[in-house]
């Protein structure tokens, strides 16, 4: 009988990180999370390049996503437009990464809202210390409200 070992392939490199980081072995569980296709509502069909998986998603091309926006009524607006369950609005002259987010909030992605800006610190105490003033002397206008 010949050695049994001879007939297996070796591990590929990430079936060996993944056996050795968990954290790598879930994000690529997660990267292999399928997506449900979007159907055009004029035609019912779904764009050949709709990412069938979340890494899919992730590797659309600026092109890709242009096409996308356009074959689901989102770049130019019409009446099939609010029709989609999540429209969105559409410019060309936007960076990659805002078309995806984009895309991806259209798609029902979570995550993919409009991004919210987290004030500083600073930001923080200056507008405590604005309302302080601003609380002062509306203490004092009631004060000396006669004085006028």
């Amino acid at each position: 009988m010949e050695n049994q070992t001879h007939d297996q392939k070796p591990p590929m490199l990430g079936d060996r990180r993944a056996a050795q980081n968990a954290a790598f072995r879930e994000k690529l569980r997660q990267m292999a999370l399928p997506l449900a296709p979007l159907v055009q509502l004029t035609t019912g069909e779904i764009h050949p390049a709709f990412p069938g998986t979340l890494l899919n998603f992730w590797l659309l091309t600026d092109a890709q996503l242009e096409e996308l926006a356009h074959f689901y009524h989102q770049r130019t607006p019409c009446r099939w437009t609010f029709h989609y369950p999540c429209p969105i609005t559409w410019n060309s002259d936007m960076p990659l990464e805002e078309k995806r987010r984009r895309i991806g909030r259209f798609i029902g992605l979570r995550g993919c809202e409009s991004p919210i800006r987290i004030k500083t610190e600073e930001e923080i105490m200056e507008e405590a210390r604005q309302a302080r003033i601003a609380e002062e002397e509306d203490v004092m206008r009631r004060k000396l409200y006669w004085y006028r």
